[in-house]
């Protein structure tokens, strides 16, 4: 790791031998690792201590961590990456919808999880950097995107709107006009390639058009272009 402090994952996994594992692996590589068994002791650890990433497996005593990603995201910002050993679609959604940032399926190599950690941390930092560097605005007739507080204004209301969904609405945005195609997002935010199946982007802009007043089932804000992408249009708003 070039970075002089240590990032802070705090890793949820009731496996122990796997966790100790991953553990040893990702210490190896510059990281401090917290090791946490149990998803209600998680909850309290992660709103306290606010590490740099959280690896968050998904069959966990007492609370799973679809209960734990849903109740620590008003009070944690970071990303949220996780696992699941079922290779189920429907974890894969329900994960993204309650704010998880990224999801593995087990077994992971231990490469693989390490290139998926750096590249949230990555985006995070880019994020950051971009608030501080930007101090301008988009706006499109009664929507407004506010770069710096990452907030969107639409109708003259504050929509709630998650860290995922706004930077996919960010980069639509910043396109206006021009298709974006799938690969660019998941590559973007994400950091990895996109193999064809991956529906998190979509899921996203299914959300962005829920909230944003666009029609399901014929959208024409934030539009799908077949075969190559999203389109955002700059005089629909």
């Amino acid at each position: 790791m070039d970075n002089i402090v240590a990032k802070h994952i705090m890793l949820v996994e009731d496996d122990q031998s796997l966790a100790e594992w991953f553990s040893d692996y990702l210490t190896e590589n510059g990281f401090l690792v917290t090791l946490v068994t149990r998803g209600d002791v998680a909850i309290d650890l992660i709103v306290e201590d606010q590490p740099d990433i959280v690896i968050l497996d998904i069959m966990l005593p007492v609370k799973d961590g679809f209960d734990v990603c849903k109740q620590v995201r008003a009070e944690y910002h970071g990303p949220i990456l996780m696992m699941t050993a079922r290779d189920q679609e429907t974890d894969e959604v329900l994960g993204l919808e309650l704010g998880a940032d990224d999801y593995v399926t087990k077994p992971v190599k231990p490469q693989v999880l390490l290139s998926r950690i750096k590249a949230l941390l990555r985006r995070t930092e880019l994020n950051q950097v971009a608030s501080i560097e930007q101090a301008d605005g988009l706006n499109f007739g009664q929507l407004s995107l506010d770069l710096t507080g990452r907030s969107v204004r639409f109708a003259g209301k504050v929509v709630a709107i998650s860290s995922n969904e706004f930077d996919v609405l960010r980069l639509l945005a910043k396109a206006a006009g021009q298709v974006v195609s799938r690969q660019a997002l998941v590559t973007e935010l994400r950091g990895i390639e996109y193999d064809g199946f991956d529906r998190s982007m979509d899921i996203l802009v299914s959300r962005l058009r829920k909230k944003l007043g666009d029609d399901a089932q014929n959208p024409y804000r934030i539009k799908t272009v077949w075969g190559k992408g999203y389109l955002f249009v700059s005089d629909a708003w």
